[in-house]
């Protein structure tokens, strides 16, 4: 932190310089989903909730994987999908992570054609960010409570890939 008054931490103008973030990749993790079960519509919107039931994480700060417990309570409203997927996650030593991940899904009709067609589609062609809460009691996973991270996901056959950053 700059001293009273911001003085130590801004430009010539006064105004403090703009933080950049940085992304620290810390897994993938590979969800397998079950068919949604759909909950109803109203005119502005269409619930669904999709059974999560196992998959994998991989990667350089945690291996293991996803248990089948938790789904994903998503909502459309117009283009733009809400989800709120809530799962576990057993690690490669035997710790159980709890999962809390938010976010937002929508994509324009030309790449929703191309994902319909079976097409695999890169994360940069369409709008899939989530934020992640991690809750677990195990010690050496304690770096996941402490800290904010982001997901780039992609739908593929029967699975959602998120790539996992740490928010540095």
């Amino acid at each position: 932190m700059s001293g009273a008054g911001g003085v130590g931490g801004t430009d010539e103008q006064g105004v403090t310089p703009v933080f950049e973030p940085s992304l620290e990749f810390v897994f993938e993790l590979r969800v397998a989903v079950s068919e949604p079960i759909r909950v109803g519509r109203t005119a502005s919107e269409d619930l669904n909730v999709t059974p999560i039931v196992g998959g994998t994480v991989t990667g350089p700060r945690l291996t293991g994987e996803v248990l089948p417990v938790g789904a994903d309570w998503w909502v459309t409203r117009g283009a733009t999908t809400q989800l709120d997927a809530r799962y576990l996650i057993r690690a490669a030593d035997g710790a159980a992570i709890d999962v809390v991940n938010r976010g937002y899904w929508h994509a324009d009709a030309a790449v929703e054609q191309r994902l319909y067609g079976g097409e695999a589609v890169p994360e940069s062609d369409l709008y899939y960010r989530t934020a992640f809460v991690f809750q677990t009691g195990a010690e050496q996973h304690r770096w996941l409570t402490e800290a904010q991270f982001v997901g780039y996901a992609r739908p593929e056959p029967g699975t959602v890939a998120i790539r996992v950053f740490r928010l540095a």
